[in-house]
């Protein structure tokens, strides 16, 4: 019962700075900032997938990427991302790649800013220093996603070139179907240890970043149930209120809803790591 009290404690606790840290406005900030730099981030990964290989991987990455947001806000988002990359010219690296590199660095910037102010920590370091590592960040991920895709696509071809010569291998293939939202969760989850540990201002270890991850994961998953079961049957709501900007403003709002959640998750953790701090220096003086 005391650890019920305690856990129930965190939980508001973190709540009251949420809410005092302007949490929500942030959260707001880092959903647009996140529809905004999602396609410039796309047309960077255009221009990088014929070095792989294929343009086609770009296709794959934004399978990838959609993976984990509930179909109905997923499917329309996924045909402007088709136009987007159907037009883009993924053969020639001009300036307009070098602005959508600078624009989806927005994103990172947007997420730094929220983990700052929910740690309560100032960020010293000079802001063209902040961008170059923005940048890093998203050339970094367009690479790594293409990585992913590449071996999302192979991986069928491999199983099917073993069966040929290891026929009982066959009945495994089934596993093969929970592939591509494997891939798409390992992304999510290396994603929140990378932005949490060396994105804000500051070192923590990791014991002191793993709470609010486990619980910012937990929610997501509630939250893209709920929000999908939503959405089945109201869906038409946001047909009649915004029309052709219907499928814009569902995506809007998810994303507003998995980034409260994801300020809410670094708020958790200062409550944690401060209660720790409090413990420690009682113990301290009976030792």
């Amino acid at each position: 019962m005391r650890t019920l009290r305690l856990c129930y404690q965190v939980a508001t606790d973190a709540f009251d700075r949420f809410n005092a840290d302007d949490g929500w406005a942030i959260a707001s900030h880092i959903a647009l900032s996140a529809l905004m730099s999602l396609f410039p981030f796309l047309i960077l990964v255009a221009a990088l997938a014929p070095y792989f290989g294929t343009a086609g991987l770009a296709n794959e990455v934004a399978q990838i990427l959609l993976e984990a947001w509930p179909t109905q806000v997923a499917t329309p988002l996924a045909k402007e991302v088709q136009n987007v990359l159907g037009t883009a010219r993924g053969d020639v690296l001009t300036i307009g790649v070098l602005l959508a590199i600078f624009f989806a660095s927005s994103g990172i910037e947007s997420l730094r800013i929220g983990l700052n102010r929910a740690y309560g920590v100032a960020e010293t370091r000079s802001w063209w220093l902040l961008r170059l590592e923005a940048i890093g960040y998203v050339i970094v991920a367009a690479i790594g996603l293409l990585v992913l895709a590449f071996l999302v696509v192979l991986a069928p071809l491999i199983f099917a070139t073993a069966v040929i010569y290891a026929p009982w291998l066959s009945p495994l293939w089934a596993m093969f179907n929970f592939l591509r939202l494997a891939t798409a969760a390992t992304v999510f989850i290396a994603a929140l240890f990378i932005v949490h540990k060396w994105l804000p201002a500051g070192h923590r270890p990791l014991s002191q970043i793993l709470p609010g991850i486990i619980v910012t994961l937990v929610l997501w998953l509630l939250a893209g149930e709920l929000f999908g079961d939503y959405l089945s049957g109201f869906a038409y709501t946001y047909v009649s209120y915004y029309a052709g900007l219907a499928s814009v403003m569902m995506a809007l709002v998810f994303l507003y809803l998995t980034s409260s959640i994801f300020i809410y998750g670094a708020e958790l953790n200062t409550v944690i790591n401060k209660l720790r701090e409090e413990k420690a220096q009682l113990v301290q003086p009976a030792e």
